[in-house]
């Protein structure tokens, strides 16, 4: 087994869920196994300024080998996975001298990963594909981020004859539910810039995110035994189906829209007779019509209130991420420089939009321009999730490169 390999399986067989309903920092006390784990690891690779602070947001320096004063700059992932998915007892499968061919997941049948839907199994044909078995998140988002990070600093201080400057290393929680930079000190980290590796395949950069917002439906309704409910009972589970079937249906979906399309995605419903809420996360790369869409969820919610005036329909939007797309003038620097790097590495750069968020959104709006860079994750949220070895060491490949690009800039 590569070293590569062996580091993610290590990662990715740690239990990170993070969970959206808690308000700790993290969200889940088994976020700080992998956060300290990768402390020592850092300690161990003999990095400076190690720190893990008590919300499990570890930071390292890895020191310039240049003699002038060049710029730092910031590589991140975060340890946390999806909430929408299974994370206990990660067994991650390898399929070794990848063959071609859709692969079935061994723990489950029925879930298969086809290369019709996954048209970059085509590009690694004798390679080694990393899978789930099919009965839970694999976690290469964001654990094969933090692999190709582990390997770009590694393989640099083996090689101290590569001229670079100084590098912040910072490893983030609950990025998977818009709470990647709560507790991140931006003047601790002190970088002009940074670089998520967050993105799926390999060669992509991503500068453009969704700007989005979490809408949460409360109907609190009238609840009596069904015995003797007629004309006192109104079933909270009834009037919020009815304010869900009034959603978009033919667009403003995530299964109908694709590109620049924004959508509003009803994801988890729970309550019963007296109160029901359901979540939707709202999405669309123009803020103004992100707007547009709590304004449409407001307008139901006056109709079925005319409808039902014993229910109390509350409506609350919390503000998730915006679109990075405005905050990177600030350093047109680190855009030019992936696109460099990545050709330096082997690789075409392809400048792309993601419809979703990493902690780069976050930290463009605070003032740290961030791209999201490649890291080989593929179906990310799914039990169809998958990597690969080639991937990764791209991902870090590019972050070697990277390295010395802005190694030849002045401060």
């Amino acid at each position: 087994m590569s070293k590569i390999i062996e580091r993610f399986i290590r990662y990715a067989k740690i239990d990170t869920q993070a969970d959206e309903t808690s308000d700790s920092s993290p969200s889940t006390a088994k976020q700080l196994e992998l956060s300290r784990l990768l402390t020592q690891e850092c300690e161990e690779l003999g990095l400076q300024d190690v720190s893990l602070s008590e919300h499990g947001v570890v930071m390292a320096t890895l020191p310039a080998t240049v003699s002038h004063e060049a710029p730092t700059i910031a590589w991140l992932a975060h340890v946390d996975t999806s909430p929408e998915y299974s994370s206990e007892q990660v067994n991650p499968i390898l399929h070794e001298n990848y063959a071609g061919g859709d692969i079935v997941l061994p723990g489950d049948f029925t879930k298969v990963i086809s290369v019709a839907l996954n048209p970059a199994l085509a590009d690694l044909i004798g390679e080694t594909i990393i899978t789930t078995d099919g009965t839970t998140l694999l976690g290469a988002d964001d654990k094969s981020g933090i692999t190709a990070m582990m390997t770009a600093v590694e393989h640099l201080l083996i090689h101290p004859e590569i001229e670079h400057g100084p590098i912040r290393i910072c490893f983030t929680v609950d990025e998977e539910i818009g709470r990647g930079i709560e507790n991140l000190d931006l003047n601790a980290l002190n970088a002009c810039c940074g670089y998520t590796l967050d993105s799926e395949g390999w060669g992509r950069i991503d500068s453009e995110t969704f700007s989005a917002d979490l809408a949460i439906i409360t109907v609190r309704g009238v609840n009596t035994h069904p015995s003797e409910a007629k004309g006192k009972m109104v079933n909270a589970i009834r009037v919020l189906a009815s304010f869900i079937d009034r959603l978009p249906k033919g667009n403003l979906s995530p299964e109908t829209t694709s590109g620049r399309e924004g959508f509003m995605h009803p994801y988890h419903i729970e309550g019963g007779v007296s109160e029901a809420t359901a979540r939707i996360i709202l999405r669309d790369f123009e803020t103004e019509l992100l707007f547009a869409q709590a304004d449409l969820l407001n307008l139901h919610a006056g109709t079925l209130r005319v409808e039902y005036p014993e229910v109390e329909i509350q409506v609350t939007i919390k503000k998730q991420y915006r679109n990075m797309r405005d905050g990177m003038e600030k350093e047109p620097r680190a855009l030019s420089k992936a696109i460099e790097a990545t050709d330096a590495a082997g690789m075409t750069p392809t400048l792309d939009i993601i419809r979703g968020g990493t902690d780069g959104s976050l930290l463009t709006e605070a003032g740290l321009p961030t791209p999201n860079l490649s890291s080989g994750q593929h179906n990310p949220h799914s039990p169809l999730e998958w990597t690969s070895e080639k991937e990764m060491q791209a991902a870090s490949n590019v972050l070697v490169e990277l390295a010395k690009l802005w190694g030849q800039e002045t401060a």
